[in-house]
């Protein structure tokens, strides 16, 4: 696959993932509003393709994200789970409604699932997709595609602001490098 420069590029590379639009059309059918997956699910796929990784490196969980104030239960949440690890035995499926995740990671209300996102850890994660229709992918990548592209690992500003020790724990417990020996760090 050529053409991996820039957010159409990536779109690209997952509506060629057959895997990555059944997961999509999957969440899709929920029909959760402000819904996106993110994280290892686009970071990865884009690292193995940049590395000529032909089998995809395993996630450890596919990060669904939605946001709705007026259902921001864990137990919504985990049913929501459930539901579709009932359609997909074996996916591991990880839905989080960021209405309610800011109480968890000791920051203020978000506002959206973006604005959630904006709260993630490394700049290259915070990358997530959603079906625009049943057919169109919309990329959002609050901090551009520079550093997924390049394999660049480094912290958001917020985190770099207030987390940077569960940054670095965070990085040493990843070992992205076991997978991805070509990522390289931006010093802090």
């Amino acid at each position: 696959m050529t053409g991996l420069q820039d957010a159409a590029g990536i779109c690209r590379l997952i509506a060629a993932s057959p895997f990555h639009l059944a997961a999509l059309r999957s969440v899709n059918a929920l029909a959760l509003p402000d819904w996106w997956i993110g994280a290892g699910f686009v970071r990865s796929l884009v690292w193995d393709h940049l590395h000529g990784i032909g089998k995809p490196t395993p996630l450890t969980d596919i990060d669904v994200i939605w946001f709705d104030r007026q259902h921001a239960t864990a137990d919504t949440d985990d049913a929501l789970t459930a539901k579709l690890r009932a359609a997909h035995p074996g996916v591991p499926w990880s839905i989080k409604n960021q209405a309610r995740m800011h109480e968890r990671n000791g920051d203020r209300p978000y506002r959206s699932s973006l604005d959630a996102m904006r709260h993630w850890p490394e700049t290259a994660t915070a990358v997530a997709v959603t079906l625009a229709d049943t057919a169109t992918l919309d990329l959002a990548a609050l901090f551009g595609t520079g550093d997924l592209l390049a394999m660049l690992v480094r912290p958001t500003p917020h985190f770099r602001q207030h987390r940077m020790d569960v940054y670095h724990a965070r990085q040493n417990r990843k070992n992205w490098r076991m997978f991805w020996p070509g990522l390289r760090d931006v010093p802090d």
